[in-house]
C-alpha cells in the first residue's frame, strides 16, 4: 500500500494540537480554547482571530496596582494545582516546586527579553524518570538528572541559533512523539489507581477510593461544565472538593497545619551540601536526558500556540532558541534547589486567551507571589495534609488524558498505520515503554520511557521511507503570520 505522507503544515498542526497536550494542564487549555476557536481554525482566518484577540493589556504594558494583583492571582490559581501535584507524586517538597516555578519564570522572562508571556511550572513528562532516579540513587540523582536535562535544552538552543529548528521536527515526528506520550500516561496508570484505591498500608479501602472518585468527578465537572476562569483550574478545583469531602470523611489531620509556623524555609536540596555529585549519580541521572529531547516538541508546540494567541511570531522574535534556553535555565535553577524540571504551562496560555491580558508583568507578578507562598509554612503544611486518594483521583484523569493526547497527536497528524514503517515504530515504542524493558551497559541503566524514546528516534532515522519535508513550506506559513501581526 502506497503511503501518502501528510504535508508539512499538517505535521505542524499535529505538533500544535498534540505536543502541547503532554501534560494535563495543557488539556485544560484545550477545553477552554473552544471559546477561542478562531486562533485554532487555521491561517485563512488568522486576520479575524487577530481582531478578536485584540489585547486589553499588551505584552509590555504595566497594569494598575490592584489590576496587577488580581490578574497575577488568576495565573497563580491556574498553575497551582499542577505545579504542586508533580512534587507530591515524586516525593519532593511542594514548597520548593512553588519557589522554583517563580524563579524559573522570572529567568525565562529575562532570557526572552520580556517579550514572551509564559509561566513555567512542574513538568509531568519527568514523573516516571524522577521516581526511577530517586529509587536508584536518591533525590540527589534526580536533581542531577534535572540539571543535565536543563543543559540539554541549552545545547539545543545553541544549535537552533546556528542551524535552525527543522532538524528537531525531522528527528521527532508525530509517529515518534505520539507513542512516547502514550507511554508517559499509561506507564503511570497503576500509580494513579493505587493512590486512589489503597490506604496507607497498601490495602484496598472503599473510604479512600470514595475520596478519589469524588475528586475525579469534581475535576471532570470543572473541566467540562464550568466556564471562564473556573474551567482553567480543574486540578485545583478537584483537589479542593476532594479535600472538603476528605475532611468530613475523617481523612485529614490538621495538627501539622496548626503547628506550622507562618514563615518557614523549605527543605532545599543543594548539590555537594545535601548530596554527593559522583560518577554513579551521573549514570543514574542519564535516565532523564532522553526525556528532555522529547519534551522539546512540547515546548515548540507551546510557542506556536502562544504566537497565535498573542498575535506575534515568537519563533522568530525573540526566537525559539531564547525560549528553549529560558526553559532550560528554569529547569537548572529548579534542580539546584531541589525542585522538579520546568515547562511552560498551557493553563496560563488559556488565561491569556480568556482575559486578553498579555502583559509579561502580570506573569512576573504571579511568579513573585508563588515564590513568597513557598516560604509560608501554613500553606506548605496545608498542601502536605492533602490525602493521597485525593491526589490519586486527580491523577486518574491526568494520566489518562496524557495518553489520549498522544493518540490525538497521531490522529491530527494523519499518521498512516497502513504504512508498515509507522506501525513498526509505534509498536516498538509502546511495548518497550509500557512493558518495562531495560538495558544495562557498564553501570548505565536505561528503561521505560527513556529507552522507548531512544528506540523510536533510532528507528525513525534508520528505517527507509521517511516523509519528505518541503523546506520552504513552514517559512511561507510563518511569513504570512508575521505579515498579519
Amino acid at each position: 500500500m502506497k503511503t501518502e505522507h501528510p504535508p508539512f503544515n499538517a505535521v505542524q498542526r499535529g505538533w500544535q494540537r498534540g505536543t502541547w497536550l503532554v501534560s494535563f494542564q495543557l488539556c485544560s487549555y484545550a477545553l477552554c480554547a473552544k471559546k477561542q476557536e478562531g486562533f485554532l481554525r487555521g491561517k485563512d482566518e488568522y486576520k479575524g482571530d487577530k481582531a478578536m484577540n485584540k489585547p486589553l493589556l499588551d505584552v509590555n504594558e504595566v497594569p494598575k496596582p490592584f489590576q496587577w494583583i488580581t490578574l497575577s492571582i488568576q495565573h497563580l490559581f491556574a498553575m497551582f494545582g499542577a505545579t504542586i501535584l508533580v512534587p507530591y507524586l515524586v516525593g519532593l517538597d511542594p514548597a520548593i516546586a512553588l519557589i522554583s516555578s517563580g524563579l524559573g519564570t522570572i529567568a525565562f522572562l529575562i532570557i526572552t527579553k520580556w517579550q514572551v508571556p509564559a509561566y513555567l511550572g512542574s513538568s509531568f513528562a519527568f514523573i516516571a524518570p524522577i521516581i526511577a532516579a530517586k529509587t536508584a540513587g536518591g533525590p540527589g540523582a534526580a536533581m542531577i538528572g534535572s540539571f543535565m536535562a536543563g543543559l540539554v535544552y541549552g545545547i539545543v538552543a545553541l544549535i537552533i541559533k546556528k542551524a535552525g529548528y527543522r532538524w528537531i521536527m525531522k528527528l521527532l515526528p508525530p509517529v515518534v512523539v505520539g507513542p512516547v506520550i502514550i507511554v508517559i500516561g499509561l506507564g503511570l496508570a497503576g500509580t494513579a489507581v493505587g493512590m486512589a484505591m489503597n490506604n496507607a498500608d497498601g490495602e484496598y479501602s472503599f473510604l479512600y477510593f470514595s475520596a478519589g472518585l469524588v475528586t475525579l468527578a469534581a475535576t471532570i465537572v470543572f473541566s467540562i461544565y464550568f466556564k471562564g476562569m473556573l474551567s482553567m483550574i480543574p486540578i485545583l478545583g478537584g483537589i479542593i472538593i476532594g479535600y472538603i469531602y476528605s475532611v468530613f470523611a475523617g481523612l485529614v489531620d490538621f495538627t501539622p497545619v496548626l503547628e506550622a509556623k507562618w514563615f518557614e524555609a523549605p527543605n532545599f536540596l543543594i548539590p555537594f551540601a545535601d548530596y554527593k555529585v559522583d560518577l554513579s549519580s551521573l549514570k543514574i541521572a542519564l535516565l532523564m536526558v532522553p526525556v528532555a529531547v522529547v519534551t522539546l516538541s512540547e515546548h515548540i508546540g507551546h510557542q506556536l500556540v502562544l504566537s497565535k494567541v498573542v498575535g506575534r511570531d515568537y519563533i522568530k522574535n525573540p526566537g525559539l532558541h531564547r525560549s528553549i534556553l529560558g526553559d532550560g535555565m528554569a529547569t537548572i535553577i529548579s534542580a539546584l534547589i531541589g525542585g522538579p524540571p520546568k515547562t511552560t504551562y498551557g493553563e496560563n496560555i488559556g488565561v491569556l486567551a480568556i482575559t486578553r491580558v498579555y502583559s509579561v508583568y502580570v506573569l512576573a507578578g504571579a511568579a513573585v507571589v508563588a515564590t513568597v507562598f513557598g516560604f509560608i509554612g501554613k500553606i506548605t503544611a496545608l498542601i502536605a495534609s492533602i490525602p493521597t486518594p485525593v491526589m490519586g483521583g486527580v491523577s486518574i484523569l491526568l494520566f489518562g488524558i496524557i495518553a489520549s493526547s498522544g493518540l490525538r497527536m497521531l490522529v491530527d497528524s494523519k499518521v498512516d498505520f497502513g504504512d508498515k514503517r509507522n506501525l513498526v515504530i509505534s509498536s516498538v515504542i509502546l511495548v518497550i515503554g509500557i512493558g518495562g524493558a531495560h538495558v544495562t551497559l557498564g553501570g548505565l541503566n536505561l528503561e521505560g520511557m527513556a529507552l522507548a524514546a531512544i528506540c523510536g528516534v533510532v528507528l525513525n532515522l534508520i528505517l527507509p521511507g521517511k516523509p519528505q519535508i518541503e523546506e520552504d513550506m513552514f517559512e511561507a506559513e510563518t511569513e504570512k503570520k508575521s505579515n498579519v501581526a
